[in-house]
C-alpha cells in the first residue's frame, strides 16, 4: 500500500510540519518517515552534534547554560539558513519546534541564567517560521527509558529517571496551552511507525483532516 499515494488523492499535506515530543518517543524516525512519503525536505535538531551534551548528563549543574545555549543557536541558524537559501519555500518536516527549547531552559537553568537565556531566544526567535501542523507524541516515563535503553546511544543512557519525569511533565504542560499552530497529539505508547504500514497509515488519515485548533489521536482504542 502506498501511503502517499493513497494522502495525495484526498488533500495535499501541510507544508510545513514539526514533530515533538520528549526523548526516546519516535520524533526523528516520524519525521523522517513523513518527509519520505510527502517527498518533503526534512531538517532534523542533530542533538549529537552539541558538544556539551554528554557532559550536561553527567554534570547538569555545570553544562546547562552551554548546553542550552548551543541548543538555541544551532535551532536558529538552521531555521534562518534554509529560510534565506529557499526562495521558492519548498514543503519540509522538522523533528523540533524551537519554541520548546525555552521548555528545557526552564528546567536546566538557574534565575539569572535564564534571564540571560531569554534575551538571546528573543533575539534570535522572533521571525522564526510558523509550521502548518504539530504533532506531538506522547508517551509515559516508563515507555521512554525502555526506548533509550534498546536505541543504545551512549550519552543518554546516564538520563536518570526523574529527570525524564520532569521533562515529560513540562512538554505535557506546554502542550496543554499550545495554540500557535494546528496540533495533533499523539498516545504514542504503543505504535512503531518506524516498522509498522498499519500504525503510519492511521496517522496519515489524522493528518490529513487537522487544518486547525487541537486533535487526539490514540491508536490502541481503533
Amino acid at each position: 500500500m502506498s501511503t502517499e499515494s493513497n494522502y495525495s488523492k484526498v488533500t495535499p499535506p501541510p507544508r510545513f510540519i514539526a514533530v515533538e515530543g520528549p526523548v526516546g518517543v519516535g520524533k526523528t524516525t516520524l519525521a523522517k518517515r513523513l518527509a519520505d512519503s510527502f517527498n518533503h525536505q526534512i531538517l532534523l535538531e542533530q542533538a549529537e552534534n552539541n558538544p556539551f551534551l554528554e557532559r550536561f548528563y553527567r554534570n547538569p549543574r555545570q553544562n546547562a547554560l552551554a548546553t542550552q545555549l548551543f541548543f538555541l543557536f544551532q535551532r536558529a541558524q538552521q531555521l534562518q539558513d534554509w529560510r534565506q537559501g529557499d526562495l521558492f519555500e519548498p514543503a519540509r518536516v522538522t523533528d523540533f519546534l524551537i519554541a520548546k527549547d525555552r521548555l528545557f531552559a526552564r528546567i536546566n537553568l538557574e534565575a539569572d541564567e535564564y534571564a540571560l537565556y531569554e534575551k538571546v531566544y528573543q533575539q534570535l526567535t522572533f521571525d522564526a517560521p510558523r509550521p502548518d501542523l504539530v504533532i506531538y507524541l506522547q508517551a509515559s516515563t516508563d515507555v521512554l527509558l525502555q526506548r533509550i535503553r534498546v536505541r543504545g546511544v551512549g550519552y543518554e543512557q546516564s538520563i536518570e529517571q526523574a529527570y525524564l519525569e520532569k521533562i515529560n511533565a513540562a512538554y505535557s504542560e506546554f502542550f496543554l496551552y499550545y495554540d500557535d499552530a494546528p496540533l495533533l497529539i499523539v498516545n504514542a505508547a504503543q505504535i512503531d511507525f518506524a516498522n509498522s504500514d498499519r500504525d503510519f497509515a492511521l496517522l496519515l488519515e489524522q493528518v490529513a483532516v487537522v487544518r486547525h485548533g487541537r486533535h487526539y489521536f490514540n491508536p490502541t482504542f481503533l
